[in-house]
């Protein structure tokens, strides 16, 4: 499969490029601390859609709002406003990973990840993928992300990234990695 890439007149430099993609629409939920006011009917299925009261919640920009004050803690899911902070629950990740591209930077390509709600990820050091369990208990994939939370990659993503993935042999096992700007990241070990 062809490579897809972002083509730029220049090599972004790693670090102005994850901030040009930075998320400024996340509230500053690390400096409230509200009270827990129990829990609210809001879950996340396995494909990143929001349901109230087993309803799906079919505007956007409503999402968003709500994904602007997620964050987890201990493996739990929370809606957190400056007056109250409400569990959640989620199938598996918040967010989905839905596309990719390569984008050129001074330490070599540089992969960025899209999410079901449009966020643009580069995958780097402080935004690493890292292999965890599932809910069906296989090893895969994920992004972490922001405040605790990750996103899993779609399943064409995956074998998109997967035909991309170079074999290492590394701890008696072998590894396939992606490199984004000259970082390492282990996709998936066999």
């Amino acid at each position: 499969m062809a490579m897809k890439t972002l083509t730029t007149a220049s090599a972004f430099n790693l670090q102005t490029l994850q901030q040009q993609l930075q998320q400024t629409d996340l509230a500053p939920v690390e400096s409230w601390n509200p009270p827990f006011c129990g829990d609210i009917p809001i879950h996340i299925n396995a494909e990143g859609d929001w349901y109230y009261q087993h309803s799906k919640i079919q505007r956007p920009a409503l999402v968003t709002l709500f994904t602007s004050v997620l964050l987890r803690q201990n493996n739990e899911y929370f809606l957190q406003t400056p007056v109250e902070k409400m569990r959640i629950t989620v199938a598996d990740a918040p967010f989905l990973i839905v596309d990719w591209a390569w984008l050129e930077t001074a330490a070599g390509p540089a992969l960025n990840l899209t999410t079901n709600l449009q966020q643009q990820v580069l995958v780097s050091p402080q935004y690493p993928l890292v292999l965890k369990a599932d809910p069906q208990q296989q090893l895969l994939p994920y992004l972490q992300l922001w405040r605790g939370l990750d996103a899993k990659l779609s399943r064409n993503v995956y074998y998109q990234l997967a035909e991309q993935a170079n074999a290492v042999y590394c701890n008696h096992q072998q590894h396939y990695q992606l490199k984004s700007a000259a970082y390492p990241f282990t996709f998936a070990i066999t």
